[in-house]
């Protein structure tokens, strides 16, 4: 087993080159943001949907066009508002009188990323046509049903900030998506490049792209090679099932804690730490990957009392406490 984790280490060391270049060059337009452009590969490298929330300005959509084009990636952005309707976002079947036939007309969905700007603006029956495509990676347009293109992922944005003329993602849909990420604001010094690099009316400089989607799915297959011991898997279910009863792992989270994490955190947190493993050039999982990942896997997967919310404990700091209570391997 040991001389198989060192030839995967020794794969993964060669293939993760391009995250540091791929970071280089995205840095070369986004100022700092490193969490967020890190989390994105993640969620590309892991096959799994990302959700931003933040208030506006803080680069979201620039990010996630910036990374689409440093992928050479088809890239579209789908504005969600009031009267979207689902077949503005899948695309419907048009009639043709002249010989009475149909034809099918895609929407926008059909690309590689697309970044859904203000989700939770748009109604319910868009909103589920979505996740539908997230989840099933195809659409049904009339009788036909079409396949999606590979690699697709699915980047969603909402606001905290102005919640008037919203529909809220209900919780079953929001448990879609591997991680739900907590845009903040620049740091001073940060604020002061952007100033000096942005502050201009011109066109910003172009990206040149450092690998293709083909080997985006290449590394997919060698990220699902990254060993994983026993040990951290028994830590990761550990920390999954203290959310939902926590009094078994001497934990007095239970008053706070309304619903815990789904099977799916089980899943998306084995797979996200892998990926996180690979981006560190590691053909290996350690706790601390698990760790670092863990936060943007279940932040959106505790649903915390009124209880919690009443003492104004939010459901980042329940799974600090778990993190904090669960002992590590």
């Amino acid at each position: 087993m040991d001389a198989g984790i060192a030839t995967i280490n020794d794969q993964v060391k060669e293939a993760s080159a391009f995250a540091y270049r791929l970071r280089e060059e995205v840095g070369t337009v986004i100022v700092g943001q490193r969490y967020l452009i890190d989390r994105l590969l993640i969620g590309l490298l892991a096959n799994g949907h990302v959700l931003l929330e933040g208030v506006p300005g803080l680069a979201k959509t620039l990010s996630v066009k910036t990374l689409a084009q440093a992928i050479n990636a088809d890239f579209r952005r789908i504005q969600f508002t009031p009267d979207l309707l689902p077949a503005d976002l899948i695309g419907t079947m048009i009639y043709s009188p002249r010989d009475g036939s149909f034809t099918t007309k895609k929407g926008p969905i059909f690309a590689q990323i697309i970044l859904a700007d203000e989700i939770n603006r748009a109604p319910a029956k868009v909103q589920s046509a979505l996740l539908e495509a997230m989840q099933e990676q195809q659409v049904t347009i009339g009788d036909e049903t079409h396949k999606l293109p590979e690699p697709f992922l699915v980047l969603a944005t909402q606001n905290p900030i102005e919640q008037e003329g919203t529909y809220p993602l209900p919780e079953a849909q929001v448990d879609r998506f591997m991680l739900k990420l907590r845009v903040t604001y620049p740091s001073r010094e940060e604020e002061r490049q952007i100033l000096d690099r942005m502050a201009a009316t011109g066109n910003h400089r172009g990206i040149a792209p450092v690998v293709n989607t083909a080997e985006i799915l290449r590394t997919r297959k060698l990220v699902d090679q990254i060993y994983i011991d026993d040990k951290i898997k028994e830590y990761i279910i550990n920390i999954v099932f203290a959310t939902r009863d926590p009094a078994a792992y001497q934990l007095d989270l239970a008053p706070l804690i309304q619903y815990g994490a789904s099977p799916r955190a089980t899943l998306y947190l084995t797979l996200a730490a892998k990926a996180h493993a690979f981006l560190q050039a590691r053909g290996y999982v350690t706790p601390q990957d698990v760790k670092s990942i863990g936060p943007d896997v279940l932040r959106h997967r505790v649903i915390v009392t009124y209880e919690a919310e009443a003492e104004e404990i939010d459901a980042d700091e329940v799974v600090k406490r778990v993190f904090d209570g669960v002992p590590v391997p």
